[in-house]
């Protein structure tokens, strides 16, 4: 068996792989964060309306959850390594080409499409196939560590784009995040490899009778589209898969796409708005590694109905805290950033003690599918709503509303098909 291509005393191999993944999803995550910051900016240099810009930004999200069920099935029979490098090169093409965007139409095509379809390939079963791939010991704290770089990108991207925006154009903005997917197709070709037994080492925290994720075959379309027909027939899919749409209606959807502009409208100023938003990022740091630790030890179903209710609560209070203060938006970007993916650890484990450790990812592709098609619909409907009524409030009460339901939704879920043993040590 060959050695391991990097050695750091007695580390396993699996923290670097990880190590490696958490960078390439920091930068994914300023990517998809991009778009909050350049409505404004962009509508001020073009003239387009918010409706158009977020029609863009909506084809961009629904692609990042559509393609994930597929970029799943590429990593089992295409390889990890190599799907992270050409959903890479493609981001960086599509975003380097929205940067020339001279119409409307070419906005959509290079931001909505291309760069929709590139950050589809690192979409969040990226995560799931990482921490289940590598790890037995710690997965749910992995993948809650990996699905926290969402909001470390955000801390890292958003105040730097901001200004840049403000300073020197959009259009060196989003080449400054081309740069950026570009440079870490390095690291990825160094360190990155598909599994572990293709270095000679078991997964962090595995014994030689554990039960480990078998290789796919065949066709990563037939992958997919197998894994959807299985889980189709469980009802248990399908609530992941309701609740999961309304948790992309109240996040990327929603906050990540039009919180700044919505601050612009009650006199916040962009930068300001993007420190707001960043701060955020610094909480959901904090509550979405600790929601994979407590997805180790505590009930799902109660993690998910704490999280979807508390979340509820805080959007029905961001209208009153835009006219209040900014005291008031500040003690909203402490709640809300606690709990703003908090959902994606304790689903990942619903998903995969309902459907193995083998199909567990893929089926969560087309959960995390539901997510950004939710995220979507929400994005295109909060910036028509804006440019009809002059106002986000009425998106971010239907939002809250959801998320309410989709609380109580989430205690009827029961796994349907198999429940491997799962480590918590």
């Amino acid at each position: 068996m060959r050695r391991p291509p990097f050695r750091l005393g007695t580390l396993h191999y699996a923290w670097i792989v990880a190590a490696t993944t958490f960078v390439v999803l920091i930068v994914v995550a300023g990517i998809r964060a991009t778009p909050g910051v350049l409505m404004v900016p962009i509508e001020r240099d073009m003239g387009w309306s918010a409706q158009t810009i977020s029609a863009a930004a909506a084809i961009n999200i629904a692609l990042f959850g559509l393609v994930g069920p597929f970029a799943a099935a590429l990593m089992q029979t295409f390889g990890l390594r190599r799907t992270m490098v050409l959903g890479l090169a493609i981001v960086t093409l599509g975003v380097s080409a929205a940067g020339f965007s001279r119409e409307p139409w070419q906005l959509i095509l290079t931001w909505g499409v291309l760069a929709g379809a590139g950050l589809g390939m690192l979409a969040m079963v990226l995560a799931a196939t990482v921490a289940n791939r590598w790890f037995v010991a710690q997965r749910g704290l992995v993948t809650g560590a990996l699905t926290a770089a969402t909001a470390t990108g955000q801390l890292v991207f958003l105040p730097l784009l901001a200004t840049i925006a403000q300073d020197v154009g959009w259009r060196n903005a989003t080449w400054t995040v081309a740069g950026a997917a570009a440079l870490v197709i390095i690291p990825v070709l160094l360190f990155v490899r598909d599994r572990p037994e293709q270095i000679g080492v078991l997964p962090y925290g595995a014994t030689a009778e554990t039960a480990l994720a078998a290789s796919a075959t065949g066709n990563p379309l037939g992958v997919a589209f197998g894994a959807l027909h299985r889980a189709s027939k469980s009802f248990s899919f399908w609530l992941l898969a309701a609740t999961f749409f309304i948790c992309g209606a109240s996040t990327n959807g929603l906050i990540g796409t039009h919180f700044i502009p919505a601050c612009g409208d009650h006199g916040i100023p962009e930068v300001r708005a993007a420190m707001l938003l960043a701060a955020m990022g610094i909480f959901d740091l904090v509550g979405t590694t600790a929601s994979g630790w407590l997805s180790d030890r505590i009930d799902s179903r109660i993690l998910l109905f704490t999280y979807y209710g508390l979340r509820g609560i805080s959007l029905l209070f961001l209208p009153m805290a835009l006219d209040a203060s900014f005291a008031g938006l500040s003690f909203f970007a402490v709640f809300y950033g606690l709990d703003w993916i908090a959902t994606v650890p304790p689903t990942v484990r619903l998903a995969t003690q309902a459907f193995g450790l083998d199909e567990g990812p893929v089926v969560y592709g087309w959960i995390g599918a539901a997510h950004q098609l939710g995220a979507g619909a929400i994005a295109f409907l909060a910036g028509t709503i804006r440019t009809q009524a002059g106002s986000y409030a009425p998106a971010f009460e239907i939002s809250g509303l959801l998320c309410i339901a989709a609380a109580f939704a989430i205690l009827g879920f029961r796994s349907g098909v198999r429940r491997p043993a799962l480590a918590t040590a």
